[in-house]
């Protein structure tokens, strides 16, 4: 009689691959476990929308300084954001994002530009690590991502490009902030000790998307966008994955994150809002000077006091050939529950066995929160796991995982230092230049917009 192999009523679930550089994932890097979606197919004549005319594609949207930006770049954009983001390529919503989508590309344009007037080059190699970093903290084997785009019928040069901006831009702000992107002591004392003087009082940690409006014509246009991308936010879009595609701001690069922050330190009407907001929610549209924001409530503590335990794991995960009918599993998959029932001892045991299964997801998921572990499932199976000792088997639709705790400790998240204080400078001297920067861009470029975006599909 052929043994079956339980399923957890409720399987352990990997975050949604967020693109690019995304960095506010639900569980911790190389957590597992359950089988990663597969990606969308691209769109086909027939299936939502006609397939358009080469010509179509190669048609100029507009002419930057004297280059000029394609449909074809445009629709490419527009796929990789599909993808990202779980949409389909014939959504109504990226028909309405068009105008966005060839602002952010003429923007990214006026950027590169400015990147190569100023010398600043960024290598293959530098865009290849970023891009391993990227399927490293999604659990993608190496060259998985690029597997994924083709798949999904994105041009892969398209995220390349996209990852050779973002890292100039930044390299280009930190040359624009001269001696001011080292914060002097004195400065950093000063902001320590106001902190301490805080300390009770209410943070926030808040994710942004800042969309801006520089034309006063197109502000109603800008309001319909960031309306549509707050519905999509609330149906389930990536929060991280919105805000590097869209924002506007230089925390895009980290997925929005503007980590902990007090309401003096926000627009007051942003900080109006993030005040009576309860946690995990999103806000409306907010219009503040120079554009709109939308603000996602991640978490609220008091200044200095956020006691947590904080625990150190190493996972190995012996992989099935193909999907798991519980009722019916094959040889190889009994033979993995076999191996995995052999894996006793501690942390050094869990390694060498994700090392023997030739699993491509880390042994070491780096150190995790143990009470912002999701799901609750896996947050109680790590809070019952005793420091040295392996956990049972836990059985998924494409794999077995074991979880071992190396340590646990008590720690205060709150307590601040001088080097996060040097960042927090840091970080806000390079926001307001990056905005003033784009801002002198535009100002000064020649943009010749030859079609509506949607041109080409409209016939």
């Amino acid at each position: 009689m052929r043994r079956s192999l339980p399923l957890p009523r409720r399987p352990i679930r990997l975050a949604p691959l967020a693109l690019p550089l995304a960095m506010a994932l639900a569980l911790p890097a190389g957590f597992p476990v359950a089988a990663q979606a597969q990606p969308r197919p691209p769109a086909r004549a027939g299936h939502g929308q006609a397939a358009p005319a080469p010509q179509d594609m190669n048609r100029i949207v507009a002419v930057v300084n004297g280059e000029v930006v394609t449909q074809s770049e445009v629709a490419s954009r527009a796929r990789l954001f599909a993808m990202t983001t779980g949409l389909g390529a014939s959504s109504d919503l990226i028909t309405r994002l068009e105008p966005q989508i060839v602002r952010l590309v003429i923007d990214d344009r006026l950027r590169l530009q400015e990147m190569r007037r100023r010398r600043i080059v960024v290598s293959d190699e530098e865009v290849a690590a970023a891009l391993s970093d990227i399927e490293s903290r999604n659990n993608l084997p190496k060259g998985g991502l690029v597997a994924q785009l083709r798949a999904g019928g994105v041009d892969t040069r398209v995220l390349f490009d996209q990852i050779r901006v973002q890292i100039g831009w930044s390299r280009l702000i930190r040359q624009a902030l001269g001696q001011q992107a080292e914060p002097t002591e004195a400065e950093i004392r000063e902001r320590v000790e106001a902190h301490e003087a805080r300390v009770g009082q209410p943070e926030y940690q808040v994710s942004e998307i800042f969309v801006p409006v520089d034309d006063p014509a197109r502000a109603d246009e800008v309001q319909r966008f960031v309306n549509d991308v707050v519905g999509r936010l609330r149906a389930g879009m990536p929060f991280p994955v919105a805000a590097t595609q869209f924002s506007q701001s230089q925390t895009a690069l980290q997925g929005g994150d503007l980590g902990w922050v007090r309401p003096e330190e926000l627009e007051p009407e942003i900080a109006r809002i993030i005040t009576q907001m309860p946690v995990g929610a999103i806000s409306n549209a907010v219009r503040v000077p120079g554009g709109y924001r939308i603000v996602a409530l991640r978490q609220k503590r008091e200044t200095g006091r956020d006691i947590a335990t904080m625990v150190t794991l190493r996972q190995a995960f012996l992989p099935f050939t193909s999907q798991l009918d519980p009722q019916n599993p094959t040889e190889q998959q009994r033979g993995q529950l076999e191996k995995a029932q052999r894996v006793t001892g501690g942390c050094d045991a869990v390694e060498a066995a994700n090392r023997a299964a030739g699993s491509v997801r880390p042994a070491d998921p780096g150190q995790v929160r143990q009470e912002t572990l999701e799901p609750p499932q896996l947050r109680q199976l790590v809070a019952s796991l005793s420091p040295g000792r392996a956990s049972q088997p836990i059985v998924t639709p494409d794999g077995i995982l074991v979880i071992a705790v190396c340590s646990r400790e008590s720690r205060n998240l709150a307590q601040y230092t001088p080097e996060m204080a040097k960042a927090q400078i840091l970080r806000e001297r390079v926001e307001l230049v990056s905005q003033q920067q784009q801002r002198n861009l535009r100002r000064q470029a020649q943009i010749d917009m030859r079609i509506r975006p949607s041109a080409a599909r409209d016939g």
